[in-house]
């Protein structure tokens, strides 16, 4: 061979090589049945005033681009922060608004909107007469108000409003005003951190107490993190009158929420201090709560917190002192918190976990004690002076108890209402219907003793919604209405008007969007139709979809959505390639384990994550199949945790292969986040799988150490667990094709982009066929349009290559590292 041509041979190798490392490309497009159903248009977001007159329609666009999501952020102490126009970097924004009268047929443009809108923030005003919003312009937040009733808008604030740390403005209860967050005028320069000099090493310090913490994500990490922090949490609070006049109202602090007693007469400010932390999020940074007057004067300091780095183990672990300070609804001015009696500590056995105190105002007089749960406090539903129902719940043995007790005579013992596992779907009795009272706030609806449930009514017959009357003497509910539909889906959302029978519902079927009406259950169950949206996913309308039920090895009932795919003929019973799309689920009883709550009624919507896009494509799709990890009395469901898992894929293949739709050997498993993990370990111990798509999960648990998901024990108390669990400890064992996504801002606690990055080179250098697509500036759900359609291009090349077309010769464009 010549010389020249042996430099040709090395060039040519030499490029090879590195196609093989990396395949450099742009974004890609999947097939045009799926592109046309992602750009199909999204129906607006409804709100509907709470007495059902008066509706506001939102409208947005599906995704943001790229350009959007490469917009500067700083990631500081648990927040994502765009700095140039402070607010949230991650914010969903909507572009059009309309409004409506509930039963009019045709909506109102909403005139006054800025140019390019970018609207977020959206809160009625106490009448519900106004609705205030923020527009994030090119410089700034301003705060905007809606007049329904005219359907204009105009602008109150300049772009100097403050919205890092959410929520940036409250109403006043008499309507005249907001309080609302603004830079502070005096706010300095931030430092560049990619730039700036450092002027010594950052050093964290362990004293010996335990701080046993789960692996957040975008925490603070030096002095120069914590200065830019300080200054994009830092604002004042300014008073806006509805003429766009303004005052300041209090002076610069860190402040994180702000609410209006119900009587509006004072205002409880909670803001933050230092020392700040380097392991935790803000939310367990020191803090001070205030009430001031309705005028800005300080009335008293009632809550300080110190820096929470340390807890007690457990997911039950909570601080000692105040906590879940808040507004008592149905009284004018009356704080209400909760304390551990058990010192936080889920680990010692005491009576009672915590007990609920009430402090009315001015909040000089020592606070009473209202009642104590058994388990640790919820909430409480405020009803009148004499009816209360309180909630407590427990995670480690899924129990909750909700209790109706007198708030005017703590002596009188609290009634026990429920006391059930909430896990259980078909015991759940439903939710307190509540009305809005004299001070614009919810409580329970109370009518001569009796108040009101609003159930979903899931059962083994299927779901049929529901409504209740709760007699409060002698704890028992009548059934009063119940959806009766066997071909669509009827959710109750709230009441409108529960004496006279108005309800508000959503129906919907497979192919039928869901749309919303009012129900009147005194009235002959009558509806009057609010909203006619039509469905935009036309090439899914005439899809097969049926709820399939099972039985997993040992017994347990289990289910799953199957659908055909597009055009299928139920004659011929063509075997066609399938996909599972699932995501495991922790229980600790099989009963209810075993329930099922998946309606075929619902409607067949294709998110940007899902599976059914590829019923267009020729494969069947078993979405949602269940996947209990079960674990009762003292055992721990991940102490069997993959044998539970490949029994539960085995049952569902067998399930549908059984029917004859399914040719077992062309089998996909795909999950997102813990359902990524559950790929990666189907698809290392056990032969059941032809490919894997894994989404942005962890796959190395010792980098979770204390602690993940449902998993309480740390990897120093059951190594074995953590080792068995994890499929980078096991990549020597993967023989199945597995495509790895993840978004390079990935912030989920414990799924960092490094876990996809190392188990893929942990399967690289073991010689299993792999791919890895990092999406660059995504976060552990996917946001820009261009990142969605290569992701669904990416899976569709993989399945088209090594399920569709397995044992097939290679015709496809897929690269394969």
């Amino acid at each position: 061979m010549k010389k020249q041509n042996i430099w040709f041979l090395l060039i040519a190798l030499l490029f090879t090589t590195a196609n093989y490392a990396q395949d450099m490309q742009g974004y890609q497009k999947p097939a045009k049945s799926i592109l046309d159903l992602v750009d199909a248009p999204l129906a607006p977001w409804v709100r509907i005033d709470s007495k059902g007159e008066n509706m506001v329609l939102l409208y947005r666009d599906a995704f943001k681009s790229i350009a959007e999501l490469s917009e500067t952020e700083m990631r500081l102490a648990g927040l994502r922060i765009n700095p140039k126009t402070n607010i949230g970097s991650r914010v969903t924004y909507y572009n059009k608004l309309d409004v409506k009268k509930a039963t009019a047929k045709e909506a109102t443009n909403v005139t006054g909107l800025p140019d390019s809108p970018r609207l977020s923030n959206f809160r009625w005003s106490p009448d519900q007469k106004m609705m205030a919003f923020t527009h994030t312009a090119l410089t700034g937040v301003e705060v905007w108000i809606l007049d329904v009733e005219k359907a204009n808008t105009k602008k109150l604030t300049t772009s100097n409003v403050n919205a890092n740390m959410s929520n940036p403005f409250i109403w006043f209860k008499d309507n005249s005003a907001l309080l609302v967050r603004m830079l502070p005028s005096d706010r300095k320069e931030l430092i560049n951190t990619s730039t700036s000099v450092p002027t010594g090493p950052t050093i964290s310090v362990s004293d010996g107490q335990k701080a046993q913490n789960r692996t957040y994500q975008d925490l603070l990490k030096n002095p120069n993190d914590e200065y830019n922090f300080e200054q994009l949490a830092s604002s004042e609070i300014h008073k806006v009158n509805l003429d766009g006049t303004s005052n300041t109202w209090l002076p610069t602090a860190m402040y994180s929420s702000f609410s209006f007693s119900p009587d509006g007469n004072y205002v409880l400010v909670t803001h933050l201090k230092r020392p700040f932390s380097y392991i935790v999020p803000y939310r367990r940074f020191p803090s001070i709560t205030t009430v001031y007057s309705a005028k800005g004067k300080l009335v008293k300091t009632v809550m300080e917190v110190p820096l929470t780095e340390a807890l007690p183990k457990g997911r039950m672990a909570v601080r000692i002192g105040k906590r879940r300070m808040s507004w008592r609804a149905d009284k004018p001015a009356t704080l209400v918190w909760a304390e551990a009696l058990d010192e936080g500590d889920p680990e010692k056995k005491v009576e009672y976990r915590d007990e609920i105190f009430q402090q009315d105002a001015p909040f000089t007089a020592k606070a009473t004690s209202l009642l104590k749960t058994k388990n640790r406090y919820n909430q409480i539903e405020w009803g009148n002076k004499n009816v209360a129902i309180a909630h407590d719940y427990w995670w480690n043995n899924r129990n909750t108890k909700s209790y109706v007790f007198n708030p005017s005579n703590p002596a009188q013992a609290p009634k026990l209402i429920t006391d059930r596992n909430y896990q259980d779907r078909y015991s759940d009795p439903g939710n307190f219907v509540t009305t809005k009272n004299e001070y614009a706030e919810n409580v329970l609806d109370i009518d001569n003793g009796k108040t009101y449930l609003i159930g979903e009514g899931f059962s083994d017959k299927g779901q049929f919604p529901f409504v209740d009357e709760y007699n409060l003497e002698k704890l028992s509910s009548e059934r009063i209405y119940q959806s009766t539909y066997t071909d669509k889906l009827e959710n109750l959302y709230y009441a409108i008007d529960i004496k006279q029978g108005n309800i508000l519902v959503r129906i919907e079927s497979q192919n039928e969007y869901p749309n919303y009406y009012i129900r009147n259950i005194k009235k002959n169950n009558s509806l009057t139709p609010l909203t006619s949206f039509e469905n935009p996913f036309k090439s899914l309308q005439d899809v097969h979809k049926e709820v399939i039920k099972y039985k997993r090895e040992d017994g347990l009932e289990l289910e799953g959505t199957l659908y055909l795919p597009v055009g299928y003929d139920l004659n011929k019973k063509e075997k066609s390639p399938m996909i599972l799309w699932a995501y495991p689920r922790e229980y600790k009883d099989k009963n209810s384990a075993s329930q099922s709550t998946a309606n075929p009624n619902k409607f067949i919507y294709p998110s940007y994550g899902s599976a059914l896009y590829w019923l267009t494509r020729g494969y069947v799709v078993l979405d949602n199949a269940a996947f209990p990890i079960v674990g009762e009395g003292d055992e721990q469901p991940n102490d069997t945790f993959r044998k539970q898992l490949v029994d539960n894929a085995k049952a569902a293949i067998d399930a549908v292969d059984v029917l004859g739709y399914i040719d077992r050997n062309r089998v996909a498993v795909g999950g997102h986040s813990y359902g990524a993990f559950m790929v990666a370990n189907l698809l290392s111990h056990s032969n059941l799988f032809a490919a894997g798509i894994a989404r942005s999960g962890a796959y190395n648990r010792t980098l979770t150490p204390f602690g993940f998901q449902s998993e309480e024990r740390s990897y120093w108390e059951s190594p074995e667990t953590y080792y068995t669990m994890s499929p980078f400890m096991h990549a020597d064992k993967m023989k199945t094709p597995l495509l790895l996504i993840h978004g390079e801002a990935d912030n989920n606690s414990g799924t960092y982009p490094l876990q996809s990055e190392r188990y893929f080179n942990a399967l690289k250098g073991l010689g299993a066929t792999s791919r890895l697509v990092m999406l660059p500036k995504e976060s552990h759900g996917y946001r820009a349009k261009e990142s969605i359609l290569h992701m669904l291009w990416e899976q569709d090349q993989w399945l088209e290559k090594y399920v569709k077309n397995k044992n097939k010769p290679d015709d496809t464009t897929v690269k394969v590292e």
